[in-house]
């Protein structure tokens, strides 16, 4: 069986690859394979649309693998990529520990593995580029810190927290983030649970026992925005209004807009796509040269990014920002899918 998926995982990458041949714009500094984990939302979907964009313009071509979600095919396809020898790996990965080992053939074939969006904290890296997670349960809590606030005239109610998967640590450390800040607050319950695999059902199914068992919640904390899809309708199954139970998510996606739009969810907390795809495109050419990136504050599409050597490698986390209805038609936030047409500028 694993004979037979790799040998299928060669010929999709022989087709993807000569395919991207016909593109009108010829690229001079060789191929750069994205292994994307899924293409079942629109996060991923536009994350290829915008890598391959940047990336053309500092002249690498970019071939896009879809994992389907699967760890062993992930790591099939990085078998696969090796034998190419392309310049580079962009990675998000399905499973931030069981896809170590192919990032670790990798680099010991001197090809460099850029991880984008999913945080790996347990082998060596070329550059990692991610949102500042932690920052994003930050910024979560003081929006519902206000919310809470308005509603009672003090940081006081109850709080249901609905996780994504509990093995990405996308997830926990957004869970991380917001616990930390609302310690303070000691009049607020939280009540958190998981939405396995990041299932819609499984977060509309919590939200339906929840609201069951615990009438009196103010706040529903959702980690992605298709996560408040089900909740948004199983408040309105149960006869409440826009607002009755105010809705907060985070990453920022269109259907987390339109929720705003409509009055069900108060607040997204954007995950900046834009800028961390740009930000591969501005450290390409100095990983591929083998140069050391020099820590400190990078400006990507106006954000203040921040570049630390950590024990993994260069970490580059990005700021979020908070949507609301008095934003939410801003065409910065990759929810609005308005890719930015500002010229990559490489870092020298």
């Amino acid at each position: 069986m694993r004979l037979a998926r790799r040998t299928l995982g060669a010929a999709a990458i022989a087709l993807a690859a000569l395919a991207g041949t016909g593109s009108a714009f010829a690229q001079d500094k060789g191929k750069v394979y994205y292994l994307v984990p899924t293409l079942l939302d629109e996060f991923q979907t536009e994350s290829v649309t915008v890598i391959t964009n940047v990336l053309k313009q500092v002249g690498y071509e970019t071939v896009s693998l879809d994992a389907q979600n699967r760890t062993d095919l992930q790591l099939n396809q990085f078998d696969d990529v090796i034998r190419l020898k392309p310049k580079a790996i962009v990675l998000a990965a399905v499973d931030f520990d069981s896809v170590v080992p192919g990032i670790q053939k990798a680099r010991e074939a001197g090809i460099p593995v850029l991880v984008f969006d999913r945080q790996i904290t347990s082998t060596p890296l070329d550059l990692t580029s991610v949102a500042g997670t932690v920052q994003i349960g930050e910024i979560a809590a003081d929006q519902i810190q206000g919310l809470l606030k308005a509603r009672h005239g003090s940081v006081k109610g109850k709080v249901l927290q609905i996780l994504g998967d509990p093995g990405d640590s996308y997830t926990l450390d957004i869970q991380k983030g917001f616990e930390a800040k609302m310690k303070a607050f000691p009049d607020v319950t939280i009540i958190t649970q998981a939405a396995l695999q990041w299932e819609a059902t499984n977060a509309g199914n919590i939200a339906s026992d929840q609201l069951l068992t615990n009438p009196d919640i103010d706040v529903i904390f959702v980690h992605a925005a298709h996560l408040a899809v089900p909740v948004a309708g199983i408040l309105e199954a149960k006869g409440k209004k826009p607002g009755d139970v105010m809705l907060v998510s985070s990453n920022g996606a269109p259907v987390g807009l339109d929720l705003i739009r409509k009055g069900w969810e108060q607040v997204e907390v954007e995950q900046p796509l834009y800028a961390q795809a740009y930000a591969l495109a501005m450290f390409m050419d100095k990983i591929v040269a083998k140069e050391k990136l020099t820590p400190g504050t990078y400006d990507v599409l106006g954000l203040k990014a921040e570049l630390t050597d950590e024990k993994w490698g260069p970490n580059l986390k990005i700021p979020g920002a908070a949507i609301t209805k008095d934003n939410v038609d801003d065409p910065r936030f990759w929810g609005n899918l308005k890719a930015p047409t500002t010229p990559v500028q490489p870092v020298k």
